[in-house]
């Protein structure tokens, strides 16, 4: 039976993001389904204070309905989905950047769910907890200032990650350019922010939520590298697949490499549909999770 693609989006995304990847799944002859996790999508929050003429101090200060939502929550929205799709044949479960952390605790939650799991350039920790990794060597050229030049609240106060992606501030979205999309255009990159959410939940997890080696680990797994990613870089990403084939040598990630930033996979995503229907016809060749 033909497997069927379950996407899961990275911060401040939603499943719109998947739109223009999920056209050229479906040229390749096959199905998809992107999650919206919790707050997120037609779920998120966008206060009156976002809309033109902007509100700062509203913007500052409105609830969001983001707030509380934790990483288990994420899981849950995704194992939900996964037993739909599950009824209908494998399964190929695939997430991007800050994604990568609910694919991992899904994976350690229910991997017989899951007959291939693909990070694209996102989180598998192993080693370490997520937020321990930005201390790390591989992140020292990260321009962390990309992001925090579009917050638009006391994350403490709001309990919410809170950014003002419809800022017209032509040094900010400099920033945001290069941090996420250096390969693209400006109307892209200002295309993509529309899709943007301006809410993003606090949990990133705890060491409970590492990858462990035997349900995780059980998994077939690939993992995408995008080569000229400034968001979590390369290096990063090679960390990551090194600490994961330590984990579970006998189970190595399948790497692949697309050129392309932190996002221009998604705005021209022919190649990386082409990497995916690869996996989905070789799926038959490795052997089932559970």
């Amino acid at each position: 039976m033909s497997p069927t693609f379950v996407l899961v989006h990275g911060a401040f995304a939603n499943s719109f993001s998947f739109a223009p990847l999920q056209a050229e799944l479906a040229l390749h002859g096959h199905r998809s389904a992107a999650v919206d996790l919790p707050g997120h999508g037609f779920e998120a929050t966008y206060p009156a204070a976002y809309q033109a003429p902007q509100d700062p101090a509203g913007l500052a200060t409105t609830p969001g309905a983001i707030k509380g939502v934790t990483l288990a929550d994420n899981a849950t929205r995704v194992i939900e989905a996964l037993e739909r799709a599950k009824e209908h044949g494998p399964v190929i479960l695939v997430g991007h950047s800050r994604g990568g952390m609910t694919l991992t605790a899904v994976g350690n939650a229910r991997p017989d769910l899951i007959d291939r799991i693909v990070y694209v350039s996102a989180w598998a920790p192993v080693d370490l907890d997520v937020g321990d990794y930005y201390a790390q060597p591989e992140m020292a050229d990260v321009d962390a200032g990309a992001l925090a030049a579009v917050l638009a609240g006391d994350p403490a106060a709001l309990g919410v990650l809170r950014a003002n992606f419809r800022t017209a501030d032509p040094a900010v979205l400099a920033g945001l350019k290069e941090a996420f999309l250096a390969d693209g255009t400006d109307d892209e990159l200002r295309a993509f922010l529309t899709t943007f959410q301006p809410d993003e939940n606090l949990d990133v997890g705890t060491s409970d939520d590492r990858a462990k080696a035997e349900t995780w680990g059980t998994i077939p797994r690939s993992y995408v590298r995008l080569d000229a990613d400034t968001s979590i870089p390369p290096a990063m990403q090679d960390r990551m697949i090194r600490e994961g084939d330590a984990l579970t040598p006998g189970n190595p990630y399948d790497v692949h490499t697309l050129a392309s930033s932190h996002l221009s996979w998604l705005v021209r995503p022919r190649a990386a549909a082409e990497v995916l229907a690869g996996l989905a016809a070789g799926l038959s060749e490795v052997p089932a999770a559970g």
